[in-house]
């Protein structure tokens, strides 16, 4: 398995979201032929994260552009991108994969980015 490295993470926060949502809709984080036994991780198994395809974890994960949706009380969780709240309710990615309902975890999730990335455009034209 190859590894990809990323210095620190300079990516474009809005490109991020709409890659990460153009992952999710084209099924990314569905069971792996490979290893359909195993579960996927939100944000962990995709471009995203820093630390993709990097079982040692070499970048921490204050790097990730996604820390800034972390409340900085939970920044050090294990996992602190599944700590983002993603609806009204609070519910987060952890709370989600708990029930072990992919399709809701997704369903959420990518209501959750559109709202994002729909806010961040908002942000820029109102800045020109």
């Amino acid at each position: 398995m190859e590894v990809i490295t990323v210095d620190k993470d300079n990516r474009d926060i809005l490109n991020l979201l709409q890659d990460e949502l153009d992952f999710i809709e084209k099924g990314g984080y569905g069971r792996s032929v490979r290893t359909p036994w195993k579960p996927t991780s939100t944000f962990q198994d995709s471009l995203t994260c820093l630390n993709f395809a990097d079982p040692s974890r070499q970048h921490p994960c204050n790097e990730c552009r996604l820390i800034d949706f972390v409340a900085p009380e939970l920044r050090t969780a294990n996992v602190p991108c599944h700590q983002i709240p993603l609806n009204e309710a609070g519910d987060t990615i952890e709370d989600l994969e708990a029930t072990d309902s992919q399709s809701k975890t997704e369903a959420e999730v990518k209501a959750w980015l559109r709202a994002q990335i729909e806010r961040i455009e908002a942000e820029h034209a109102n800045s020109r």
